[in-house]
């Protein structure tokens, strides 16, 4: 072996050793960012549930629960009512919307409307809540006459929880193995079936968790019922129209900042509501997915 074929040996190893180094070297920075990353996100997290958890369960009392709110003082049984029924009545109105758009996009991504339906979904999920809010007050509250209202809320709120429920559904559509759908092409199942009878049922968890995390961002909103349902200390008629409900993100915002003891207790015990509500949600969408994952013993067969 001549000196000149050793010195680029030599050169070659350095250089081994020098990118190894580098490697080594960024995988320790970007692991260490990560990490604090981390952190900084499960302080903040930790930091808000300890606060809310403290200051609401101190707030907690049966007449919170029991009793309608009375001026500055009472309870949260209309806020409570009024969340739910707010919140569970836009995704019923945003779910077959939403499971249609995500299922067209899935199945039938070639087609024409895919790409703007996309593209509107994209757009949509941008939108902040209080133009959405803004828009529901000049349609729905003074255009159509149906003034504060439950159906003015949830329409809203639908609109907020119709880009998720989209999304999420394409999405777990698209894990569905391509060797389910061609089995049932191969036993003469049309593109009806196959969609309706195999896609759906397998991707349902899937579906069923994007509606859940929609929900819990429903429960969550303030700014769009401001200007669409409004406030009532009272229990809901059930009326759709013409008729204002309580609903628990009022009490915090509205509250909070009066100058009583009684308001700032009411406004303790609403976050409390709503970080419960929302941490059950998310939960209870982790609960039916990784159920899913255990259960999908196809999911490995065909990978």
């Amino acid at each position: 072996m001549t000196l000149t074929a050793v010195e680029t040996s030599g050169d070659e190893i350095r250089s081994a050793h020098s990118q190894i180094l580098r490697r080594r070297l960024f995988d320790y920075l970007g692991w260490s960012l990560s990490a604090l990353a981390f952190l900084l996100l499960g302080g903040a997290m930790v930091w808000i549930l300890v606060v809310v958890s403290r200051r609401g369960f101190h707030a907690l009392t049966f007449k919170v629960i029991t009793h309608v709110t009375e001026g500055y003082g009472g309870g949260l049984l209309n806020a409570i009512e009024g969340t739910l029924v707010l919140a569970f009545g836009g995704i019923l109105m945003a779910a077959p919307l939403g499971l249609a758009a995500g299922i067209y996009l899935a199945e039938f991504d070639t087609g024409p409307l895919a790409p703007a339906i996309r593209f509107l979904a994209d757009v949509l999920v941008g939108v902040p809540s209080i133009v959405i809010g803004y828009f529901g007050y000049v349609t729905m509250v003074v255009g159509l006459g149906w003034k504060f209202s439950v159906a003015a809320g949830s329409v809203a709120l639908a609109i907020i929880s119709l880009p998720y429920i989209c999304r999420t559904t394409e999405m777990a559509l698209r894990q569905v193995p391509r060797a389910l759908r061609e089995a049932a092409y191969a036993l003469g199942a049309g593109d009806a079936r196959v969609t309706l009878g195999i896609s759906v049922p397998t991707a349902l968890p899937g579906i069923l968790t994007g509606m859940l995390l929609a929900l819990a961002i429903s429960v969550g909103e303030t700014a769009p019922l401001l200007y669409t349902a409004g406030w009532s200390n009272y229990l809901w008629t059930g009326h759709l129209t013409n008729a204002p409900i309580g609903y628990l993100t009022y009490a915090i915002w509205a509250f909070i900042t009066e100058p009583f003891t009684s308001a700032h207790a009411l406004a303790y015990a609403a976050a409390l509501f709503v970080t419960l509500f929302v941490l059950l949600i998310s939960i209870l969408s982790r609960m039916v997915l990784e159920g899913w994952q255990r259960r999908a013993p196809w999911e490995k067969r065909w990978s």
